[in-house]
Formats: structure tokens, sequence, C-alpha cells
């Protein structure tokens, strides 16, 4: 029997070698790029949830846009191309093994040519698919000999910083859909998913942690432009934004739309504990030490930090937390699993829908400022490589 032949991007893990090639290339689902919302790729959700969470899912929608335009024209200083960043983006997405975010970025990918076939394009492709893959499904893999090695295949600084936030912005993509689909009663997944991602280890979180701090240049203060000044001056009075504020400057439409998504998410009595949640299984150190000084009960940070079965011990005489930190910790390792399964313990405990959706964009938000914090700095020259990120 004659083999079938397959060339270009039609499936989801494309290449990470350039062709030279630019006939038609069709995606498997070539009608996914066609959507009206590109945040929620036309996901069917009830009326009364858009209207209750509009604010925020309108500075998400605005937030794709800005970071994965169709067309990009490259600089000196900001490299990546439209390839570059949906290619990132489906790397992601295959991470997170959401199939509708999968479809949707295979087909916008399809008929986008790719880079030259040189040697040093292919060795580029290569190195930021890897890093895109590592950061999203095993952040604790990212430490600086994985940034510079970006450096190396030519990214600048401007194009490590966009870099960071889109990987970051995919997830965080990927696991709001999940939980809407859950809501629907829709699974995220329908091939077979990949591993459940491992949580950090617990070395990562001694209990002086040193401070986080950005490897890339901050821009001298003189130096800023208006808009720069009041976008940074903006997300410093968030303290979820603080110190990645300073570092993310230099593309200020991004910072601002960061910010104003912390602060539309990061509300009420239990965002610290999400917070938690999330730092603790991403590997973020840092976050994680913000989130301690955040949460009045000791016994409870030191659970989170100790593993899952000081965790477990916690939580049998407090059912609230303990069902929201179950939600929590699906969503973080593993969005395409989460299901209707995960939102019914904490209905049961009387958290009202609208609260829990919050809560749950909140843990989504939270891995990309996890995934800022590793992917953009680490502890101080000297300190243990254990407490990074």
């Amino acid at each position: 029997m004659e083999q079938r032949r397959f060339s270009g991007k039609s499936h989801w893990y494309h290449e990470t070698q350039a062709r030279t090639c630019h006939a038609d290339v069709q995606p498997l689902v070539p009608e996914a790029a066609r959507v009206n919302d590109r945040f929620l790729l036309d996901l069917v959700v009830p009326d009364d949830v858009l209207h209750a969470h509009h604010a925020w899912l309108t500075v998400a929608r605005h937030a794709g846009d800005h970071l994965l335009p169709d067309t990009v024209t490259p600089s000196r200083l900001a490299t990546l191309t439209a390839y570059d960043r949906l290619s990132t983006a489906l790397t992601v997405a295959q991470v997170s093994g959401v199939q509708r975010l999968c479809n949707h970025y295979a087909a916008r990918l399809a008929p986008l040519p790719g880079p030259d076939s040189s040697r040093e394009s292919n060795r580029r492709l290569a190195q930021i698919t890897q890093y895109a893959r590592q950061l999203a499904s095993s952040p604790t893999l990212i430490d600086a000999r994985a940034r510079i090695q970006l450096a190396e295949v030519g990214l600048t600084d401007a194009d490590r910083v966009t870099f960071n936030q889109i990987v970051g912005f995919i997830g965080f993509q990927a696991r709001v859909i999940a939980v809407l689909q859950a809501l629907n009663g829709q699974p995220a997944r329908w091939l077979p998913g990949i591993d459940i991602q491992q949580d950090a280890p617990v070395e990562r979180f001694a209990a002086a942690a040193p401070q986080w701090q950005p490897d890339i240049p901050l821009p001298a203060p003189g130096y800023l432009r208006p808009e720069q000044t009041q976008a940074l001056a903006d997300a410093q009075r968030i303290e979820a934004m603080q110190p990645l504020a300073e570092g993310l400057v230099g593309d200020e439409a991004a910072l601002s739309l960061l910010s104003a998504l912390v602060e539309a998410l990061y509300q009420g009595p239990d965002a610290a504990l999400v917070a938690l949640i999330s730092a603790r299984i991403n590997g973020s150190s840092d976050c994680f030490a913000r989130m301690t000084r955040a949460i009045s009960d000791a016994a409870l940070s030191d659970a989170v930090r100790n593993g899952e079965r000081a965790l477990l011990a916690w939580s049998h005489n407090h059912p609230r937390e303990r069902a929201l930190i179950q939600a929590a910790q699906a969503l973080t390792r593993s969005p395409d699993r989460f299901s209707a399964a995960h939102l019914q313990p904490v209905s049961d405990v009387d958290v009202t829908r609208d609260v829990l959706l919050r809560l749950l964009g909140l843990t989504a938000l939270c891995g990309w400022l996890n995934r800022l914090k590793i992917g953009l700095g680490s502890a101080p020259s000297g300190q243990t490589a254990a407490s990074s990120g």
C-alpha cells in the first residue's frame, strides 16, 4: 500500500524546521481561525456570565489582540514575527491540551510563511519552541542558562518580554476556556491528553526566600515616554505587579492590560489562597512569599509549602478552603482535564458561581504572573538557585 504523505502545518504539532514551500496549506479545522471572539473562541457562554464578567473578559480580548496581531513589522529591537508569535501560541496551546485553542492557533499559523531554511533560523525556531514548551509545562526547568540561550539565538530584551508575555497569556486563555467549558459540561480535551504538570520541589520555597530581581536591563526613568511613565505608576500601585512592572514597561500597552486584569480579578478574601496554590505548583518562590504575607493563617501557608500530604491534613477541618484548593490545583496542573466535577464541590460549600469563576480566572492569571517571574528574572547573584523565580 502506498504511504500517505503530509506536508506543511496541517496538524497541531508543528515542525521546528522551516519550509520554503508556500503552497496552499490547510489546517485540520480551517474555520477555527475565523471567530468573532478571539479570546473565548466563540465558546457559547450564558449571557448572565458574560455580563457579570464583562470587564475583565474585555481586557483579556484586548490583551490577545495586542500580543497576537495578524500582522507584525519586526525591527532591530523587536524581531519576533507574526509566525514566531503564533508558533509560540500553538506550542503553549498544545501543552495545555485544550483542543479549541489548538485548532484556533493551528488555523491562524497554517497560511503564514515560516522563516528561511538556514541553519541559524532552524536553531532559533527550535530554541524558542523548546523554551515555550518548558515554561508552559514545567516552569521550574527554566533557569538562567535557558534565558541566556534565547539571547544566543537572537532574541532581544524586548523580544524576551513579549515572548514570555505570550506564553503566560496563552496559558491564561487556555484555563479560562477550560473553566467555561466545564461550566457548560463540555470536555476541554477531545484527544488523548498529556502528562499532568508536577508540583515544584519544596526546596524552592525556603522560609527566607531571596528577593526576586529581573535579569533584563531596566529603563532609566528619564528615558521613559509619558505613556510608559503612567503605565508604570499605575502598575506599581498594585502589590501583585511589584516588582515585575519595571521590566515590562517597554511595552506599556501590554503592561497596562495585565495590570487591569490583576486589578479586576484579585479581589475577595480567597484571592490570596488561590494565588498561593498557583505559585506553589508553578515554582514561583517570590509570588509564594508575597502571598504568604497576605495570608494570616501561618499553618495554611506551611501546609501549602510542605506538599499534598500536609495540605490534606490541614484542609480536613476546612471544607470550604479544601474545595477551593482542589479546584485551583486541578486547573493549574491540567486544564485539559478540568471538568464540571471540579466545580460541583465548590458550589456545595456555598460559593456562588460568579465568585467561583472570578477565583478560577484569578488562578489562571496567577499562572501568567508566575511564568513572567520565572522567565524574566531570578534571585540575586550568589543566592541559591533553588529559591529563584
